[in-house]
This record gives C-alpha cells, structure tokens and sequence, in this order.
C-alpha cells in the first residue's frame, strides 16, 4: 500500500521553472529551428508546457524507450518501444526528459540519437536526482535537483496513477 506523505515541489514553482527554461533555450536557439523530443510517457506534460513558452519554430516529435526488460533494475541496454517520426539529421535537437536518475537509459538514448547527425544535441530535464546517478551525462538545463524520494505527478506516474497531478508529490509505503 502507498499514499502521497507530502508535496515536493508545488503548481506555481514549476510554472515559474518551465517559464525560466524556456527562456534559457529560446535564448540559446535564438533564430532557429529547435525539434523537442519528448521522452514518454513521463515528460509528456512537461514537453507541452515547455514548448508553449518558447518563442521559436519549435517542433515536437516523442520516443518511448526502456531499459529494464523484465526486471526493476536497468540492463544497461536501451530499447526504443517508438522511434522518431522524423529525420534529425541538421536539425537542434533537444530532449526533454522528466526526471533523471541513474543516467544510463538517457546516455544510451544520447549516444543513439548522435549518430543520426544532429546539428546539435542537448537534454533538458525537470527533475534530476544526481545521488542516484551511475553514468555521467552533461544535463544542459535543468529545472530542479532533488533528493533520493519517490514522486508522482506532473506525468510522473507510480502504476499509472498520479500522473495527472498538476505538481510533484512525494509517495511512501505505509
């Protein structure tokens, strides 16, 4: 059994956060084209408020990847569940992910996504948790760092629920 023990971070701060990236990237793309990829299905919430704040050409294409095969820990390998619908390469790319832990499924995806010949290739993510990291990734913007706690909300999901929570919530085992 789990119940929701607190609120991590509310409705207005990551309101206020999404406005500040996306300020940060249109600045950093400035009279460009950018494509975001979302990174589903956790960041779909996250991707739609951060392109609707950003003053560019923005397109949108999602990737669904895994890394855990059967079990609860990563194999390592990623495996793309749902492949881009469109071609990257010259294009600004930017991935949108909702959280970051370990960082293996995300170098992986990077690695991957590198040899389709970007004109360039950064991440972006809402919530990174560093205590949990195993593999290095450089994060060009970052909306929160957080402690090691288990969350929901704002599309991140605990079983499929929660994701509809307009803020991040912290989730215990009662």
């Amino acid at each position: 059994m789990y119940q929701i023990t607190g609120t991590m971070l509310s409705q207005e701060e990551i309101e206020k956060k999404v406005v500040e990236l996306a300020g940060k990237i249109q600045k950093d793309y400035e009279g460009q084209d950018i494509l975001l990829v979302g990174i589903l299905k956790g960041a779909s919430v996250f991707v739609a408020d951060l392109m609707r704040k950003i003053d560019l050409n923005v397109n949108i294409d999602f990737m669904s990847v895994s890394s855990y095969g059967s079990g609860t820990e990563s194999s390592g390998t990623v495996k793309i569940l749902k492949d881009l619908d469109v071609d990257i390469e010259g294009k600004n790319v930017l991935i949108v992910e909702d959280i970051i832990d370990s960082g293996a499924t995300l170098r992986n995806l990077y690695d991957t996504l590198m040899t389709r010949n970007p004109k360039s290739l950064k991440l972006c993510t809402l919530l990174d948790k560093p205590e949990r990291r195993k593999v290095h990734i450089d994060v060009d913007y970052v909306g929160f760092t957080i402690e090691d706690k288990f969350i929901v909300g704002y599309g991140i999901d605990y079983d499929e629920k929660y994701r509809n929570l307009p803020y991040i919530a912290m989730v215990e085992d009662i």
